[in-house]
């Protein structure tokens, strides 16, 4: 079986579920996990350093972009209060994960909807977008995060993106300055990069 069953409205997979405990910016965090969901057993290191290193701003919409079980936006949430966290992934049951996890972690700034892509926000301009993309479910997925953040984030925007530095990081950064004319490398860890521009 493929990562990629992740990537789906229901996952196939029977739930199994799990406990996170960790710290992530010097606090404490616990997220339930469950089969089904991407990385379910630990944060994976490309989550971990996208939280780590994560430029938020200090009020306004930010958005989780397949946000899993959460841990991003919680993390984002917690941090900052005046901020409004969209978080969005196609998994249903992810969606569902999240939601339990804001409550475990007692952050109310979050707002939570199921979909693909940038479907269920269309309605939302977004000061940042975060992104750890299902890389195993292709480039079909992939490229359009990036190509069409620039329509979902208000001038100024921020769009932080997280790529293995030797699994496609080089294409997904040329497509990344493509599509917003600039793009920095601003983290680099364990394999990881995280890459950030700015929509003009």
């Amino acid at each position: 079986m493929t990562q990629s069953h992740y990537f789906s409205k229901k996952p196939t997979v029977k739930p199994r579920y799990g406990l996170i405990q960790v710290h992530l910016r010097e606090r404490f965090f616990e997220f339930l996990t469950a089969s089904g969901v991407f990385s379910r057993k630990r944060i994976d290191l490309g989550t971990r350093l996208l939280i780590e290193s994560m430029i938020l701003p200090e009020s306004g919409n930010v958005l989780d972009l397949g946000c899993g079980y959460g841990a991003v936006g919680i993390v984002a949430a917690a941090l900052h209060p005046h901020l409004c966290v969209y978080m969005v992934d196609v998994n249903e049951r992810a969606v569902r994960l999240a939601k339990e996890n804001a409550k475990r972690n007692r952050v109310g700034n979050v707002v939570f909807r199921s979909g693909y892509l940038y479907e269920p926000v269309q309605d939302v301009r977004f000061d940042a977008i975060f992104s750890n993309p299902p890389v195993s479910a292709g480039l079909k997925v992939v490229l359009p995060i990036i190509q069409q953040a620039p329509l979902h984030l208000a001038t100024g925007g921020s769009f932080q993106m997280v790529v293995r530095s030797k699994i496609g990081g080089k294409r997904l950064s040329n497509v990344i300055e493509e599509t917003f004319r600039n793009v920095n490398v601003f983290a680099i860890e364990s394999g990881y990069r995280v890459l950030l521009s700015k929509k003009p």
